[in-house]
């Protein structure tokens, strides 16, 4: 519901895309741009109409202020006066009312709960909601822990009504060592299903199963040296996360829970988590692309899986902007550069950068061992819908072509059944194809694999194909190895491509469950 303004992802020609639900952006007017919006903001203007006062708002206070010129909106109990905003907002004005005079959460959470509203619309804060909270127990309190776990009593209380069966955990230590077991109860963990951080003295481990996170959130009770390890049990799901002493003491028990310890939480409830992650490096790939490689602290194991993508957060003038991008890999094959970094330690995009774009502009700019926060993955892609297949077809436009890299690479390195891996690339010049020279020694070397890029306005020197994404071209591209293979067909790109190719396939017989698009 809420948006950045202006310069928010995607800009108007942006071509960088990730899994999310889509919109409709409206032109703004002249003057309307985000640096506008943050100037305004600075400005000293009252923008709330109650002079500096917070107040407590009721429910039925809020229910009266839903008109165009006196709109307030609740978001996670807090109420904003977004009326100053409403010009401002690329979603359009229709758009924030829909929640005018009531309780936008769920709304927000919707279409783009990633944009840091708090930061955003501080200047536009009328207060609080008047709501009588349910207070439970504090189980810190009235809970007995055995040895970092609860009692199966007190377990029960902790699970969700629906959803998959709630993970526990228990501890162990040597002289040296502490050991962070957590029961997935799920066969299907892998590296990238664990997230790990720990900061100052405190660990946060999350786990994903399924459509939601098992939180483990400690404030530990000795200190551990900066770096650990997570192992995996696959076949039953256990996790192990080692903890180095800093001293070979006895711990009596591992820490104090922190915020959400020990709950199996909704991943739409959950919110952002980021973490600092120094750039290390920026190579030219294109005249306007960059890759950028973000190396992780060591306290953090972060894995982002295929096909999911992942938020950076900049503070530009005082106010934190974050846009998402999809992570990728080095190369498109690791036989094509020497692997100088190991791979689980960093993190590359391709990134375009936007001439007067606010955020790829700032980033850009920064220098090497400057910082980015990064937060956890998002996206709902699944892995599992690669297995098994025999033909995988990909259509990207632009840094489309950012989630197709690591799909790529895992298709053609894992998946026995794969027959055929057909990329077709469209650009608007040949100088605008990014890692076109890596892609045509991958299908030089990999006869599976097979490119075709498509340029809409060409130099008089090109001989490949040319125009945008027609069904003529797609008929021919989408020829199937077998009459009835196992097939996907995953698409990404600016919006217009994207809802005209999957008109085009569903009136080429493709069905829904072959379909995979990557929508802004």
């Amino acid at each position: 519901m809420l948006n950045v303004p202006s310069q928010a992802f995607p800009a108007p020609s942006s071509q960088q895309r990730v899994a999310a639900g889509g919109r409709s952006k409206v032109p703004l007017k002249q003057g309307r741009s985000l640096m506008d919006w943050i100037r305004l903001t600075k400005s000293g203007k009252d923008l709330t109409g109650l002079k500096g006062r917070l107040i407590e708002v009721t429910e039925e206070e809020l229910k009266k202020h839903n008109k165009k010129d006196d709109c307030w909106i609740c978001i996670r109990g807090y109420v904003y006066n977004v009326s100053p905003y409403m010009e401002y907002h690329p979603g359009g004005e229709d758009e924030l009312m829909r929640a005018a005079g009531s309780d936008g959460t769920d709304l927000f959470d919707q279409v783009h709960r990633w944009v840091n509203y708090e930061s955003m619309l501080k200047e536009c804060l009328v207060g609080r909601m008047a709501v009588k909270l349910t207070i439970p127990k504090d189980y810190r309190e009235e809970r007995r822990v055995l040895n970092g776990m609860l009692s199966k009593s007190q377990v029960t209380e902790t699970l969700p009504k629906e959803g998959p069966l709630s993970p526990s955990y228990d501890w162990f230590q040597t002289d040296s060592l502490v050991t962070i077991v957590i029961y997935s109860k799920q066969k299907d963990i892998s590296l990238d299903s664990v997230i790990v951080d720990h900061q100052d003295d405190s660990l946060r481990a999350e786990t994903v199963v399924k459509d939601h996170s098992y939180l483990i959130h400690i404030g530990l009770s000795h200190e551990v040296e900066e770096d650990f390890s997570v192992r995996i049990v696959e076949n039953v799901g256990k996790i192990e996360i080692v903890l180095k002493k800093r001293e070979n003491i006895f711990w009596k028990c591992l820490g104090h829970p922190l915020e959400n310890h020990n709950l199996l939480i909704p991943n739409k409830d959950k919110g952002l988590y980021y973490r600092r992650c120094r750039l290390v490096s920026k190579e030219v790939v294109t005249h306007d692309t960059k890759l950028f490689c973000l190396k992780l602290p060591p306290s953090t194991h972060l894995q982002v899986p295929v096909g999911q993508h992942v938020y950076l957060k900049l503070t530009i003038t005082g106010t934190e902007i974050v846009k998402p991008y999809t992570p990728v890999s080095d190369s498109l094959l690791s036989e094509f550069k020497e692997p100088i970094l190991p791979h689980n330690e960093y993190i590359y995009f391709l990134i375009k950068v936007y001439p007067g774009g606010l955020f790829t502009t700032e980033l850009n700019h920064l220098q090497i061992g400057d910082f980015v926060s990064v937060s956890s993955p998002e996206g709902n892609f699944k892995i599992s819908k690669l297995q098994e297949l025999e033909d995988l077809f990909l259509l990207a436009a632009g840094t489309g072509f950012t989630p197709m890299v690591k799909i790529l690479n895992y298709a053609l390195t894992n998946i026995s059944s794969l027959r055929k891996v057909k990329l077709m690339f469209f650009n608007k010049t040949d100088d605008d194809i990014i890692w076109r020279s890596q892609l045509e020694k991958l299908a030089f070397k990999d006869k599976r694999f097979d490119v075709q890029f498509v340029l809409s306005a060409p130099s008089s020197e090109w001989n490949g194909k040319q125009g945008y994404i027609s069904p003529a071209l797609l008929s021919e591209f989408l020829q199937r190895s077998l009459e009835n293979s196992r097939a996907l067909l995953c698409i990404c790109g600016p919006t217009p491509f994207t809802e005209q190719g999957m008109k085009f396939l569903h009136d080429l017989n493709f069905s829904k469950d072959e379909i995979y698009s990557f929508t802004a």
